[in-house]
């Protein structure tokens, strides 16, 4: 009797232990059955400011009700749980899934620059975790905005367009939403460039800079002299100015012609013989230096007094005498001379002027005698031979 009790009892206590072996094994290897994150456990905040951040709950196995609550925190702040729209104490969370919760974090009126360091405790009946979280608070950088460029004056001519290369910067912790305007002379168009698009407002993040093109265009030919404007950068409270500054430097215009605007002359065969030729500027800056020269006919000979122009002033024009001498046997007609003047620093001014040429008058009386001996030889044949 007492034998078969044993053996009773050792079969029972296998059966219990069969029974309860694969969740006690389970329970040895198995992972927590609640945690909780967050992504940013550590963050930068400026003073005065309150801070959200966005936790993650995580159960296993088990469903849970999971009570919300701060184990450590700095003397004067104060915590608000919220799930939804709603402040929360506790929050569900179904086996094998997530739930998430909001944290604020609000900071007494006399906190102090530093680091706090807080931690935030989920508990249900069966499980127990800790978040620790850290905040560094600093001052508050007063929000501004800065204009500047390394190059506010631009030299060109009355039909060049003056571009400034320009940074915009906002130095403080807030982004901007930035309009752009220009106290521009009459005599100009402003444009602003932002990559390579016409911009007038336009965000600049918090301590980013942006780079900007201000483009000052002429709108006709205008007088030289020195353009002063300001750009203005307007972001409501906030204001910066940068003073630009065109240096319009002139340009002469060269232009050849004849006396009265006449391209044509008269000259003889192998004879020297004068034209005059005008060389105006009808820009607004001296043209220097203006060399003349011509192309001809070959044979032909042109030379220029005088061969080089000192300077014809704004608005000016200088008279200059072309020899001319065509080649001596220069058929009777028409022939182009081209007459070139070139300024030292600039390309050269054509103009082409037609010739008239005439041979000598001796040659063709001595042609008309001869045709008249050639005549007159004919007659006498004919009428001697003709008679027989």
């Amino acid at each position: 009797m007492k034998r078969s009790l044993i053996v009773l009892f050792t079969i029972l206590s296998l059966m219990l232990f069969t029974l309860f072996w694969p969740a006690a094994a389970q329970a040895a290897g198995s992972s927590p059955a609640l945690s909780v994150s967050t992504d940013y456990p550590s963050e930068v905040v400026q003073l005065g400011e309150s801070v959200n951040f966005s936790l993650n709950l995580q159960a296993t196995d088990l469903a849970q009700t999971v009570d919300m609550s701060m184990e450590q925190m700095p003397e004067g702040w104060s915590a608000t749980f919220r799930g939804g729209s709603h402040i929360i104490q506790s929050v569900f969370v179904a086996a094998n899934a997530s739930g998430s919760v909001d944290l604020r974090l609000d900071p007494p009126e006399n906190a102090k620059p530093g680091t706090y360091t807080f931690m935030v405790l989920a508990q249900s009946e069966t499980s127990k975790v800790e978040l620790p979280l850290s905040l560094t608070v600093q001052e508050q950088v007063p929000a501004s905005l800065s204009f500047t460029t390394d190059l506010p004056t631009i030299k060109g001519s009355p039909s060049s367009t003056f571009r400034y290369t320009t940074t915009l910067k906002n130095d403080g912790n807030q982004d901007l939403t930035v309009n752009l305007t220009a106290d521009a002379p009459a005599e100009f168009v402003t444009k602003f460039m932002l990559s390579g698009q016409e911009v007038t407002s336009f965000p600049v993040g918090a301590n980013q800079s942006k780079t900007i093109s201000v483009e000052l265009t002429p709108l006709s030919d205008i007088s030289a002299g020195e353009y002063p404007f300001t750009v203005y950068a307007d972001a409501g409270d906030l204001q910066a100015d940068l003073n630009l500054d065109a240096q319009v430097t002139g340009e002469y215009t060269l232009g050849v012609s004849g006396p009265d605007g006449r391209l044509s002359g008269n000259a003889n065969a192998g004879k020297a013989t004068t034209f005059q030729v005008v060389v105006n500027n009808t820009g607004t800056a001296p043209a220097q230096g203006i060399e003349m020269s011509a192309t001809a006919p070959s044979g032909w000979t042109v030379s220029f007094d005088p061969k080089v122009i000192d300077q014809i002033p704004a608005g000016n024009q200088v008279q200059v005498t072309a020899n001319l001498t065509p080649a001596d046997k220069a058929v009777a007609g028409d022939y182009i001379v081209t007459v070139h003047a070139k300024p030292v620093d600039g390309s050269t001014k054509s103009a082409d002027f037609r010739i008239t040429v005439s041979t000598s008058t001796l040659w063709g009386i001595a042609g008309i005698a001869l045709i008249a001996v050639a005549v007159g030889v004919v007659a006498m044949a004919v009428t001697r031979f003709g008679r027989r």
